[in-house]
């Protein structure tokens, strides 16, 4: 049996879905997914002109200069970290990798893919990868011409402090990307003060959109040298941005219903007052979140100098009745979804604080990790108390 339309709109505007504490895709607001039920084509004048409007918007974000240009690549963030690796650097350039997590491996990941030179400067997941040395890797090593630094290392939550490494950077002449996926839309980024050339972030982040495509902002100059330096067709970061400035088209077919999406989650994030704002709000769901768990007696992976408010890392408790993948599915049972660790030496999960939440929402989490304790018959408040 077929549903009408007028009984499927009833349903969309009553579903309440499980709040996703994770570091995206988010819990997004009613009207972002409502955007997303029109059908509108990739070359018509008015998917052209919001497609126009999505560019600007994200280049006055990120920086207020005309130096600055973005782009938008179909796929997930890796796609346009991928496109920007594998699109700028130049076969007998060097790229130098900051690594601190997951995510900065991945980088180094795909500069082997594809046969960019590449090195590396590892740090403890738990350590922002320290000024000093990178300044020591670039004065002994002339042949760097890039460096790519990580903003919000998903791992842990860490902030890593860009700004200080693009002054470096920029006094070595190098060329400096950086993978924003995870700060972008929650933490102010002035490009120009940080020397950034490239910086990458995801349509499923912070700006609280859906996923389907990523975005990168580039100094013009930057992407104008990266002509013809592309290794793959589809992901060519270049030729992706002349299109765009040329008839305002994509190559290749793009995310509609995405760019839609993401058009209202942006008009929303100037709704409730920019990215300082949305910052806020996401820094009163990290305290609350952290004050209740550690009130429950979990203990947090960093050091609290070090942590941001996107995401947070807590140690699995010390008790044997403890089991992650259940402790998961009880919350997810009860509409909770939070977020499995991936760091190499401590077990960890995971929770996030961006997306269409609030307080009340973490204080349901809260209740809900509570309840799910006493189902599990662990206590562990004893930690905090000694």
């Amino acid at each position: 049996m077929f549903l009408g339309l007028d009984v499927l709109s009833s349903q969309l505007s009553s579903w309440k879905d499980k709040a996703l504490f994770t570091p995206g895709p988010l819990t997004t607001s009613r009207t972002v997914k409502q955007a997303m039920l029109r059908d509108l084509g990739s070359r018509d004048a008015e998917f052209i002109n919001i497609v126009k409007d999505v560019r600007q918007r994200l280049v006055t974000l990120g920086s207020d200069s005309d130096d600055y240009t973005s782009i938008l690549m179909q796929g997930s963030g890796t796609f346009g970290i991928e496109a920007t690796l594998s699109s700028v650097i130049p076969s007998d350039g060097k790229l130098l990798i900051l690594i601190n997590g997951a995510y900065g491996k991945r980088l180094l990941k795909i500069a082997n893919i594809h046969h960019i030179p590449a090195t590396e400067l590892t740090f403890a997941e738990n350590t922002q990868p320290d000024i000093q040395v990178l300044e020591q890797a670039l004065q002994s090593d002339s042949a760097i011409t890039h460096v790519a630094a990580i903003h919000c290392e998903t791992t842990t939550g860490i902030i890593n402090p860009i700004e200080e490494y693009g002054k470096i950077v920029k006094a070595h002449k190098c060329v400096y990307i950086v993978d924003a996926m995870s700060s972008f839309g929650a933490y102010p980024v002035d490009m120009k003060a940080c020397g950034i050339d490239f910086l990458i972030s995801s349509s499923n982040k912070n700006i609280e959109g859906v996923p389907g495509f990523s975005f990168v902002l580039a100094h013009k100059e930057a992407l104008l040298a990266a002509k013809g330096l592309a290794r793959t067709l589809s992901l060519d970061l270049f030729a992706q941005w002349e299109g765009l400035e040329g008839d305002g088209q994509f190559r290749f077919t793009p995310p509609t219903h995405s760019i839609l999406a993401f058009h209202q989650a942006l008009i929303e994030l100037e709704q409730e007052g920019g990215v300082v704002a949305r910052g806020a709000r996401y820094k009163k769901n990290y305290e609350a979140t952290l004050s209740a768990m550690q009130e429950m007696g979990f203990q947090a992976y960093l050091k609290p100098e070090d942590q941001g408010y996107i995401i947070t890392s807590f140690y699995y408790p010390e008790h044997p009745n403890f089991n992650f993948q259940q402790f998961y599915e009880r919350l997810s049972d009860k509409g909770h979804v939070i977020y499995p660790g991936k760091l190499t030496r401590a077990d960890c999960f995971r929770v996030g604080h961006i997306g269409r939440l609030g307080l009340a929402d973490v204080k349901a989490l809260g209740s809900a990790i509570a309840k799910t304790l006493i189902e599990m018959n662990i206590h562990i408040s004893e930690k905090n108390e000694e």
